[in-house]
């Protein structure tokens, strides 16, 4: 018989959790099932800087239930005008 195995709290690997009452209408949700996950920039206007991938990461973290562990893993949206140092600044 094949080992049995539990996940307890999963990842999300591709997460949308949008801004303003979207966020704060799914990130309950997400939170309640997956203990961390990978946000993508992807709203308007991008998050291609770091200073906006952090006040966006602020924006996440307040909108999150009390008592929540849940920890976003933040990304920035790339382009051909994204430069170098904001990339290695985001290492």
């Amino acid at each position: 018989m094949p080992e049995k195995i539990t996940l307890t709290q999963p990842d999300d690997w591709h997460l949308h959790v949008r801004s303003g009452d979207m966020l704060k209408a799914v990130l309950p949700q997400t939170a309640r099932q997956f203990a961390r996950a990978i946000i993508m920039p992807n709203l308007t206007p991008p998050v291609s800087a770091v200073d906006r991938a952090l006040r966006y990461r602020t924006e996440i973290i307040q909108a999150l239930p009390d008592n929540t562990s849940f920890t976003p893993l933040m990304t920035l949206y790339l382009t051909d005008a994204s430069s170098r140092e904001e990339i290695e600044k985001a290492a």
